[in-house]
């Protein structure tokens, strides 16, 4: 079963969930906004991905942190209490394919490769 993690309004995620329902693929979707970031799955993207590619340094939400908050983030549990908190931080979506399948941010030809055939 895929997974999709992310913000309702976020323009990423949109695409996303439109990709995924054009290729009649069945997901559940997690909101980051009313569910949280799920600290056990977060401790298991950052170890897979690394915390530097699972945290949005980039988005306006980071750049709206108070510089100590940013300058706080030097390792994968510093980024990952700040995620928990500023669910907004984390790069979207995030995407559980099954199994160890996982993916961050949307792109359709890698996704492409995630269809079961």
């Amino acid at each position: 079963m895929i997974t999709l993690y992310g913000i309702p309004n976020c323009d990423t995620v949109k695409k996303a969930r439109v990709w995924l329902d054009s290729h009649a693929l069945p997901y559940t979707f997690h909101d980051f906004k009313k569910a949280g970031v799920p600290a056990d799955r977060l401790a298991t993207w950052t170890t897979q991905l690394g915390w530097e590619k699972v945290l949005n340094r980039q988005g306006t939400a980071w750049r709206k942190l108070d510089p100590a908050i940013q300058a706080s983030v030097v390792d994968a549990a510093s980024a990952q209490a700040v995620m928990r908190v500023h669910t907004s931080t984390v790069k979207r979506p995030v995407v559980e394919w099954g199994g160890d399948v996982l993916t961050v941010g949307f792109s359709p030809n890698a996704w492409a490769d995630k269809i079961p055939r």
